[in-house]
């Protein structure tokens, strides 16, 4: 996703300390969420296997952790983008901590999945920009809010599987809050929004070919979506649903779009 950007920007590959800090913050994240999980309600075998192997989520956090924190210094000259980010992404699991301050952000309401989407939205698609000290445009705004709401088009079917998780735990998200009619509503307004910003790119003369394979994951979401709300199959939603963040930017690197 961060080559996609630099790709579709600045016809180059990304700096090789972002990719890094990128994908060892990703472990971290990741990592400490899981390892904070005390249980699961639904009976899927990724869930199990985190319950039992909470050791492994420690290693990996640690892990993660320390090449985040090795790879930020050598970014350091854009620390205030770097830390916003690793702000956001922590108010998305901070709610799991035990301490009654942090527990507290359980009352924000949509707080859970707006956090998620906007912090892979910023990391795939601004970072790179702060990055590379280029001035911002308005093309890549419409960029990042194509990301964003196909992120959050995706984010709303796992929050659909695990709407009765989140209830338990006092979670306040809009799929908790609303009904299923309502719910169907938010991620059709979700696509509609990805699908308006996306053609836009249309007139920053961007091709034909490149719209076209940056729409085909929000197409390919849409029509798993009735599917998704039944079936809660591990391999569709970490591989399949997971995979349409990075499908497009996959796709203009096989095909060199």
């Amino acid at each position: 996703m961060v080559y996609q950007t630099s790709h579709l920007f600045f016809h180059s590959k990304p700096q090789f300390s972002l990719t890094a800090f990128v994908f060892f913050s990703t472990i971290c994240s990741y990592n400490f969420h899981w390892y904070l999980t005390p249980y699961s309600l639904t009976s899927s075998v990724r869930s199990k296997w985190t319950q039992q192997h909470k050791q492994f989520h420690l290693f990996f956090y640690i892990l993660g952790l320390t090449g985040s924190l090795i790879y930020f210094f050598m970014l350091r000259t854009h620390w205030m983008a770097l830390t916003f980010a690793a702000f956001v992404t922590f108010l998305y699991s901070a709610p799991k901590l035990p301490q009654t301050f942090f527990k507290e952000l359980k009352n924000i309401a949509i707080g859970k999945t707006i956090f998620l989407a906007f912090v892979w939205m910023f990391v795939t698609t601004m970072l790179p920009v702060f990055v590379e000290g280029r001035p911002l445009k308005m093309e890549y705004f419409l960029f990042a809010c194509s990301r964003f709401f196909l992120i959050y088009s995706i984010c709303i079917i796992f929050d659909f599987r695990d709407r009765e998780d989140d209830k338990n735990d006092g979670i306040k998200s809009l799929v908790t809050y609303l009904n299923e009619k309502g719910i169907n509503r938010l991620f059709v307004i979700s696509l509609i929004l990805f699908l308006a910003a996306t053609t836009s790119l249309h007139w920053f003369q961007y091709s034909p070919a490149a719209i076209i394979v940056l729409l085909l994951p929000g197409i390919i979401t849409a029509a798993l979506y009735s599917y998704a709300k039944k079936n809660f199959s591990d391999y569709l939603y970490c591989f399949v649903l997971d995979g349409m963040m990075m499908f497009s930017g996959l796709l203009m690197l096989v095909f060199r779009i």
